[in-house]
C-alpha cells in the first residue's frame, strides 16, 4: 500500500493562490492515478480533481475548473494541486488519496493525513 504525505497548507487571502504538495512512499507510485479531495466544516468529503498514473490526463470538479491544476511528478513519487484564485468557500482539509481507476474516483487504495487550507476573505 502506497503512504502519502500532504505539505502546502496555510492561511491565504482570498483571490491568492497555494500550492499542495503530496509525496507517496514506495515504488508503485505511477501504478495509481491520484486525486484531490476537500471536507469542508460540516460538510462531507468531496472530489476536487484527478490525474492519470502518466499525467497526460486530468479531470476538475465544476467548482475547481479553472482555478486549480493537478500535476505529478513520477521520477519525485509527488503530485501537485496549484490552486488559484482562491475563495474563501474553499476553505477546508484537502486530501490526496492513490486511485486504482482514474475514470472511478471512488476506488481509493490510500488515503493522506490531511492538510489545512484557510481562506480569509
Amino acid at each position: 500500500q502506497v503512504r502519502l504525505v500532504e505539505s502546502g497548507g496555510g492561511l491565504v487571502q482570498a483571490g491568492g493562490s497555494l500550492r499542495l504538495s503530496c509525496a507517496a512512499s514506495g515504488r508503485t507510485f505511477n501504478s495509481y492515478a491520484m486525486g484531490w479531495f476537500r471536507q469542508a466544516p460540516g460538510k462531507e468529503r468531496e472530489f476536487a480533481g484527478a490525474i492519470s498514473r502518466s499525467g497526460g490526463s486530468t479531470v476538475y470538479a465544476d467548482s475547481v475548473k479553472d482555478r486549480f491544476t493537478i500535476s505529478r511528478d513520477n521520477a519525485k513519487n509527488t503530485v501537485y494541486l496549484q490552486m488559484n484564485s482562491l475563495k474563501p468557500e474553499d476553505t477546508a482539509v484537502f486530501y490526496c488519496a492513490a486511485l486504482r481507476s482514474y475514470t472511478n474516483h471512488k476506488t481509493i487504495e490510500s488515503w493522506g493525513q490531511g492538510t489545512q487550507v484557510t481562506v480569509s476573505s
